[in-house]
C-alpha cells in the first residue's frame, strides 16, 4: 500500500506535467489531427481527466456532480462498457468544448479528487487511482509524440521547444554479450512497483544460446540501409511489409528529408541535419525486420531482451522484439470496463520493450510490454539487433 500523501503528491505531479507539455503550443495546435493515430492535444487533456472521473469519483465520491453530461461522449476512447464516444477519426473536428472550458475540467476534476483522498479515502479505490495515474503518464508520451507529427507535417515544421533532447550518442564501442541458454525467469515480480496486468504470470522460459548487441542501430547504420536500396528490394521484407511499401510508398524513417542531396530530420527542436551517430527512430516492425535482414542479424524475441537487458543501457527508444502480443500464463482480464485495457488488444500487434526519451518519468520498468501494430512509426521506436 502506498503512503496517501506520496498517492497526491505523485497525482498532483503528473496532472502538472500533462498541462506543462501544452505550454509551448498555440491555440491552434491543439485540435489539429493529421492522421487516425494521432489525437489532439486537447483530447489528451480531455480524457486523461474523463478517466478519473468515470473510474474513480463517479463510485466513490459521494454526491459527486459531473463537470459536464456530455464529455463522456466526447472523451471515452475505446471503452465499450462505458457507452458511446465520438469516433476515433472525429477527435479532431471537434471544436468544441473549447480548450478553455477542458482546462477547466481538468482543474475541476483534479481538486474534487484531492478532496476525495483528503477527507474520504478508501483503501480499495488505490489501485485505480494509481492505473489512471500511469494511464496519464502513458498519455504523456502519446501527448509528446502527437505533438511532434502536428507539427512535423505541417508545411512550416515549426519548433516545438529548444529544450527536449531527441538525440543521445551512444559512446561505447559495439559487443555482442553472450546469453547461455538455460531457462530463465520473465515477468513482473515486486508487487510494490505499479505494473500492468499484461506483465503478470511470471513464468520460466527456455532460452536457445545468443547474442544481442549492446548499442541500438543508428541513423548512419540505417542510411547505408537506405541508400543500398534496402527499400527496393523484397528479399528482405515480409510479404506484408513489402505490400506495406507499394502501397505507402515508404522509403527512409518517418520524419526524414533528403534536401538537396542532404539528409536531415525534424525534431521537436525544428528540422535539423540528420544526427548520424544517434539511435535511429520512428520505424515500423516492418522496417527494423527488414533492416536486421539486410544485417544478417534478426530481432529480439521479448523474452530474450528481459533475459539480457541488464547488460546494456535501455530508454532511448522503444525497441522491436520479434514476439507478438500473447497472455503469460495465467492471465485473466479483469470484470467491467478495467478489463478492456490491455487483453482485448492481444492480437496483430508485435510487443516493444524499454522505454524512450519521451517516457514519462517514474513509468518505466524492465518488465514493461508496449505495443503497436507493425505499421506505425510515430513513436520513438528504433532497433536492437540480435543473432
Amino acid at each position: 500500500m502506498i503512503d496517501t500523501k506520496n498517492l497526491v503528491s505523485l497525482f498532483t505531479e503528473t496532472r502538472q506535467l500533462t498541462e506543462q507539455l501544452c505550454k509551448p503550443l498555440e491555440i491552434e495546435d491543439y485540435v489539429v489531427q493529421p492522421a487516425l493515430d494521432v489525437s489532439p492535444p486537447k483530447w489528451h487533456l480531455g480524457h486523461t481527466t474523463w478517466f478519473y472521473e468515470e473510474f474513480i469519483l463517479k463510485h466513490y465520491k459521494k454526491d459527486y456532480k459531473l463537470f459536464h453530461p456530455d464529455f463522456a461522449f466526447a472523451f471515452n476512447s475505446y471503452y465499450e462498457t462505458i457507452g458511446k464516444r465520438v469516433i476515433r477519426t472525429d477527435r479532431g473536428n471537434m471544436s468544441r468544448p473549447c480548450v478553455t472550458q477542458v482546462f477547466d475540467y481538468r482543474h475541476y476534476v483534479t481538486s474534487e479528487l484531492k478532496e476525495l483522498l483528503a477527507t474520504d479515502y478508501n483503501p480499495e479505490l488505490e489501485h485505480v487511482l494509481l492505473m489512471g495515474i500511469h494511464h496519464e503518464k502513458q498519455h504523456q508520451e502519446l501527448l509528446l509524440t502527437d505533438i511532434k507529427y502536428i507539427l512535423g507535417n505541417n508545411p512550416f515544421q515549426p519548433k516545438y521547444t529548444k529544450s527536449f533532447v531527441e538525440d543521445t550518442e551512444e559512446n561505447q564501442s559495439i559487443e555482442w554479450t553472450s546469453i547461455n541458454e538455460g531457462i530463465y525467469e520473465i515477468g513482473h515480480i515486486d508487487p510494490e512497483v505499479f505494473h500492468y496486468d499484461i506483465e503478470l504470470g511470471r513464468h520460466k522460459v527456455y532460452l536457445q544460446d545468443y547474442k544481442i548487441c549492446n548499442k541500438l542501430v543508428t541513423n548512419k547504420e540505417y542510411l547505408e540501409f537506405v541508400e543500398s536500396g534496402g527499400y527496393k528490394d523484397f528479399n528482405f521484407w515480409h510479404a506484408d511489409g513489402w505490400e506495406w511499401i507499394k502501397t505507402t510508398g515508404v522509403s527512409q524513417p518517418l520524419y526524414w528529408h533528403n534536401l538537396d542531396g542532404k539528409w536531415h530530420h525534424y525534431t521537436l527542436e525544428g528540422l535539423q541535419p540528420l544526427a548520424l551517430n544517434a539511435p535511429v527512430k520512428h520505424v515500423s516492425y516492418y522496417e527494423a525486420f527488414a533492416f536486421a535482414q539486410w544485417k544478417g542479424c534478426r530481432l529480439p524475441t521479448e523474452f530474450e531482451w528481459e533475459a539480457a537487458c541488464s547488460n546494456f543501457k535501455w530508454g532511448q527508444r522503444w525497441e522491436w522484439t520479434e514476439s507478438a502480443l500473447l497472455a503469460y500464463p495465467g492471465y485473466k482480464k479483469a470484470t467491467g470496463a478495467i478489463g478492456e485495457y490491455n487483453g482485448k488488444f492481444m492480437v496483430n500487434q508485435k510487443v516493444l520493450r524499454g522505454a524512450s526519451i519521451a517516457t514519462a518519468p517514474k513509468h518505466a520498468r524492465h518488465t514493461y510490454r508496449n505495443f503497436f501494430q507493425t505499421n506505425i512509426r510515430w513513436q520513438y521506436t528504433g532497433i536492437r539487433l540480435a543473432k
